[in-house]
């Protein structure tokens, strides 16, 4: 599939890959020569771990996808009738913009042309869904940004003049820390104007053998997707990481309400990244750290959004009450 003949409503600013390895590589040498070793969860989603990914939210065991896509189906009209014309859809970390369709199509539903502006760390996966949609949908138009969260927002065109409802789906706010998440919403709260509004998907508290089995699938796909992480490595800066010698572990920690996922070292081993000139010494059952997954109370919503300048405008429920979809406002000053 290629952009041929709809180049017209389809433009990409990529960050320089030069900085996305520097980043890279110092963030990989920072966490392995650490005392307790991790690696940032943002570098899972090169092409082949957004493709993986994917693949794990068609999983039986995942219930966050289906609880979020029924959420949208049930309201994206609701929600779309909130917005007047000309009104831009922003999502963070859009990857194949699966549900965002949900939403593309009740705004177009409303508007003569609809805007979204995808960011996405991965320049492939975002050049592919773009062309999907702007195949599909004839009165769309993309402007999309390959970054990280904060580069991507940092180069936004944000104008007084346009309405912007940002979207950050998936429960993707579970990555961060409390404290990170904070800083974060501080961020886009800084850059909203007072109509803007943002649309956060939020895992919810439940029982433990649900969560559980959502990061330990049957099929092995959350295992795969984790150990993508070390190829990562590999491909880019020359690692000789076996994954045959590391296994996947992920754990919720009800104390502090969050999912924890490790990669385990099954042997003692050294292994050697060329790029870094680091080598890195593992004992058996040494584990690195890749992810955390918080999963939120009702009163941590609420919290955090007074903690950051916004208030929680509308919040909607899945059925079962496993997912929340919330819409943050900006608070008056």
């Amino acid at each position: 599939m290629t952009l041929s003949g709809i180049e017209e409503r389809f433009s990409l600013i990529s960050i320089d890959k030069e900085i996305y390895i520097n980043n890279f590589s110092e963030d990989v040498k920072t966490g392995l020569t650490s005392e307790s070793k991790y690696l940032p969860f943002v570098y899972f989603y090169d092409h082949i771990g957004s493709q993986l990914f994917e693949k794990i939210c068609e999983l039986p065991e995942y219930y966050l996808t289906r609880a979020e896509t029924d959420i949208l189906e049930a309201n994206a009209d609701g929600i779309a009738s909130q917005f007047p014309e000309g009104t831009v859809l922003v999502e963070l970390g859009s990857g194949s913009s699966t549900k965002t369709r949900i939403l593309i199509e009740a705004f177009l539903e409303r508007q003569n042309l609809a805007h979204y502006t995808p960011i996405d760390v991965s320049h492939q996966m975002l050049e592919e869904s773009s062309c999907s949609l702007l195949k599909e949908y004839p009165d769309l138009e993309i402007n999309a940004i390959a970054a990280r969260y904060n580069e991507g927002i940092d180069h936004l065109n944000i104008r007084k003049d346009q309405q912007n409802l940002i979207t950050w789906l998936g429960s993707s706010i579970g990555n961060f820390d409390r404290s990170e998440v904070t800083a974060f919403l501080r961020h886009i709260r800084k850059i909203m104007h007072p109509n803007d509004r943002f649309l956060v998907g939020i895992d919810l508290q439940k029982d433990k053998s649900i969560i559980e089995n959502a990061y330990n699938d049957a099929q092995g796909v959350t295992a795969e997707f984790n150990l993508n992480l070390l190829t990562h490595v590999n491909r880019e800066l020359g690692g000789d990481f076996d994954l045959e010698n590391f296994a996947h572990k992920a754990i919720y920690n009800e104390e502090i309400g969050r999912v924890e996922m490790y990669l385990v070292s099954n042997i003692d081993q050294k292994v050697y990244i060329s790029e870094l000139d680091l080598e890195v010494s593992f004992t058996a059952n040494e584990t690195i750290h890749t992810e955390n997954s918080f999963k939120y109370s009702l009163d941590d919503i609420n919290g955090l959004a007074e903690g950051t300048g916004l208030y929680v405008e509308q919040q909607w429920f899945d059925t079962e009450r496993f997912f929340s979809l919330n819409l943050f406002a900006p608070a008056v000053d």
